[in-house]
């Protein structure tokens, strides 16, 4: 094998590895953030993550997305995302909000925010798309994740991961936090470890 066979071979080899590496990357993502606080304080709620969407669902209004986040203030919030038009209606014709509020009382009294910033509505627009794909509702997949793990389901999010539309379900367990994903008819493509 001449000199320059060889270098060709392993500029191929390393153009495949430097292509696949985000790839791989992109496919195995976690998410970034920091939840200790967040578990902490996660018992303190009242509430489950299928009571405030279950109590976010009217008439036409779906939820899109739920989870238990840490207010500006660093207190507990319960927050729901949902299209008020429901699946039937595209991102473009729909009204985006967020409900919001602390979980800590016996009633969940949400604030409304209707989505405005670009930020917002960008993330719930694609959550919408993947909701109106979808053959389960947020509430079918929490039921499937509660099967799989004892913990608490704390964040149920339709995104895509990797070129796959999916689910992505933050179990807190013991404290730490365990990653589930369903794909979008609700088949297990990441079980716990």
């Amino acid at each position: 094998m001449s000199n320059s066979t060889l270098l060709v071979r392993i500029v191929i080899i390393f153009l495949s590895l430097a292509l696949l590496t985000p790839l791989s990357t992109a496919q195995e993502r976690e998410p970034a953030e920091d939840y200790g606080t967040l578990l902490k304080v996660l018992s303190q709620s009242k509430h489950s993550l299928a009571e405030g969407i279950r109590q976010t669902t009217k008439s036409t209004e779906v939820p899109i997305s739920a989870k238990f986040e840490l207010d500006d203030n660093g207190k507990l919030s319960l927050s729901v995302y949902t299209a008020e038009k429901g699946l039937t209606a595209d991102a473009e014709h729909n009204v985006l909000k967020e409900l919001s509020g602390s979980p800590e009382a016996t009633v969940w009294n949400p604030a409304v925010e209707v989505f405005k910033d670009p930020e917002h509505l960008k993330r719930a627009a694609e959550q919408l798309t993947l909701m109106t794909l979808s053959q389960m509702p947020l509430l079918d997949v929490i039921a499937k994740a509660q099967k799989q793990s004892l913990g608490t389901v704390f964040s149920i999010t339709p995104l895509v991961v990797g070129h796959q539309p999916k689910f992505t379900v933050l179990v807190a367990d013991k404290g730490r936090v365990i990653t589930l994903a369903y794909d979008l008819w609700g088949n297990i493509v990441r079980a716990p470890k």
